[in-house]
């Protein structure tokens, strides 16, 4: 059941391991999410856990990678990814251009893998069942698959790497569809979305390449109908932003919405509520989210061009299990940021959130 908001401006602060912790929220006794993030250091990649308790978010532990980062914003979304059963989590390492595989044991991670991504500059990964690929940002750009086994070893699945559309495409995020037979690529540089056929054996096809409806296509998710919903910076352009939707059937994409203004700068990510009714996109130039919402067609419709203000530059968004709360990772103030989700309306109540993240901190995940 959840708590009636604490109405007023209290605020606490909690310093623990050099980070800063602040709410706005109370407590309520059930099963509190965990939130990753990685630091994308040069000299080292780590996970970054937080646990949110109550109104505060806590760090709950450093996890090295073995790897490293690259320091710097990779124009993504999607660097960390859960495994099919939850068990495990899949961590890119852009700076030495390979992935990190570790096994969540309750508040703990443990390393168990780390191979070369099959590319360079890995920035983002997608899983389903027993099958990982992994988007290489680097050269000329290319996808490449994995098996996930069951001791959470990956191992490369011969014939699975395949190029983009071209080169230079500043791709941003690679993800299976639903039914886990296709996978999505977007391309800012060239206004690209890229589809690829997956066979029963995990291997993915050359790429179906066609033309987004809006610009720069970025982030994406798909809903629990299968609708894909994408993001559309248009280059940063003062309030040009939108977000447009299509079907997606036998690699083949058909629009539903086209490019629906969220009136905003640069729409660059974008999450959907597990119940399929809401979707919010995070302005990076605006410094504040967008809500829309989702028809069961897939047809959307701006809900709130500002749905809240966040701190400087949001990147990267993660909704916990059940959509209760959103996860905002703000790469100019260093933090994180939580939002409660109100599942009637898509309204957003800011809860708490954490500063002093490491420049360049990357993605996002929570469970």
């Amino acid at each position: 059941m959840i708590r009636k908001l604490i109405m007023g401006a209290l605020v606490t602060a909690i310093t623990l391991s050099g980070w800063v912790a602040s709410s706005v929220f109370a407590n309520e006794e059930w099963q509190w999410p965990t939130v990753y993030t990685m630091s994308n250091e040069t000299d080292g990649n780590a996970v970054l856990a937080f646990r949110q308790h109550g109104d505060t978010l806590v760090p709950a532990g450093s996890f090295s990678t073995g790897g490293k980062g690259a320091g710097a914003g990779l124009g993504n979304q999607g660097a960390l990814a859960f495994s099919n059963d939850g068990d495990a989590l899949l961590v890119v390492n852009p700076g030495s251009h390979d992935i990190s595989v570790f096994e969540i044991n309750g508040r703990h991670l443990k390393l168990v893998d780390r191979v070369p991504s099959g590319g360079t500059s890995p920035i983002s990964i997608a899983t389903h069942e027993d099958y990982v690929y992994v988007l290489n940002a680097g050269g000329q750009g290319n996808i490449a698959g994995f098996e996930l086994t069951q001791h959470n070893k990956l191992k490369p699945i011969a014939g699975s790497i395949q190029p983009l559309s071209g080169a230079n495409t500043a791709p941003a995020k690679i993800s299976f569809n639903l039914s886990g037979d296709t996978l999505v690529v977007t391309e800012k540089a060239t206004q690209i979305i890229d589809t690829y056929a997956v066979d029963e054996d995990g291997v993915a096809s050359a790429p179906v390449s066609q033309r987004s409806n809006g610009q720069t296509p970025f982030g994406f998710s798909f809903t629990p109908r299968g609708v894909l919903v994408v993001s559309e910076a248009f280059g940063g352009t003062p309030n040009a932003s939108a977000v447009s939707s299509y079907s997606l059937r036998d690699g083949q994409l058909t629009v539903r919405s086209g490019s629906v203004s969220t009136t905003q700068t640069a729409a660059c990510w974008i999450v959907i509520t597990k119940n399929g009714k809401f979707a919010y996109a995070s302005n990076t130039g605006s410094n504040n989210i967008s809500s829309y919402r989702v028809r069961s067609a897939g047809r959307l419709t701006l809900q709130e061009a500002v749905a809240t203000p966040t701190g400087a530059g949001p990147i990267d968004m993660a909704l916990n299990r059940n959509s209760r709360f959103l996860y905002v990772l703000n790469a100019g103030a260093r933090s994180i940021e939580v939002f409660q989700v109100n599942r009637a309306n898509g309204h957003l109540t800011q809860v708490t959130g954490v500063s002093g993240l490491p420049n360049g901190a990357n993605g996002l995940v929570a469970r």
